[in-house]
């Protein structure tokens, strides 16, 4: 899967159902090649301005990889 794919999912909190945003860019391990996280622009409602504030998103709190939207265990 590339980069621009996950780009265009909604990521979701398992926890309370509200949509976190979109991704922007993700962190990678420079020795392993891992994907470390996630970096997002926050969803802040339909008729609110996105600030430059970002979300980051560990690897390992992803729980599912849908077709349309990413689930993860987000503690913020």
């Amino acid at each position: 899967m590339n980069l621009s794919e996950f780009q265009n999912k909604d990521v979701i909190n398992i926890k309370d159902g509200r949509r976190i945003g979109n991704i922007i860019d993700c962190k990678i391990d420079n020795v392993t090649g891992e994907i470390k996280s996630f970096l997002l622009v926050p969803f802040k409602g339909v008729f609110s301005f996105k600030g430059t504030n970002k979300v980051e998103i560990n690897f390992k709190d992803i729980e599912t990889l849908g077709e349309d939207v990413i689930l993860v265990n987000y503690k913020d």
